[in-house]
């Protein structure tokens, strides 16, 4: 158990950066899918920036995971219709939501108890996926 303790302390932090950078406003995600603001499209472009930065760095440094192991980063194969299949299914379940996964959490520990149906949705879907992987074009 104590070994948990960094995750928890990431998620704390996780949560009040989304919270305070207000990336859990459904006003500020219907101002993004309007292209009215800049503001989420910086997020997410931090994101992107950071993320392509830190595999980068496990990728030359050869770094390990915090028990101690290898980070392994298989190479991915260029089939680009599952991204296009993916990020539309994605997409639409954000704009349905007015969340991605991640900030479904945050909202919930803001008080938001509305998004545990949400949460549920996305385990039932994940569920599903799982038991039709095996039909979809990978």
């Amino acid at each position: 158990m104590k070994k948990y303790i960094g995750f928890l302390l990431v998620g704390i932090v996780f949560g009040i950066t989304m919270t305070k950078s207000e990336a859990i406003s459904w006003y500020r995600i219907q101002e993004m899918f309007r292209f009215q603001s800049f503001h989420m499209y910086g997020i997410i472009m931090t994101a992107v920036v950071l993320g392509a930065g830190l595999v980068a760095s496990i990728k030359r440094f050869h770094l390990q995971s915090w028990f101690g192991q290898p980070i392994h980063i298989p190479a991915k194969a260029h089939t680009y219709m599952r991204y296009i299949i993916g990020g539309t299914i994605f997409g639409l379940g954000w704009a349905a939501t007015g969340a991605c996964p991640g900030p479904m959490y945050v909202l919930v520990g803001n008080g938001l108890s509305v998004f545990i149906v949400v949460i549920l949705s996305a385990v039932f879907g994940t569920f599903v996926y799982g038991m039709i992987r095996h039909r979809l074009p990978h």
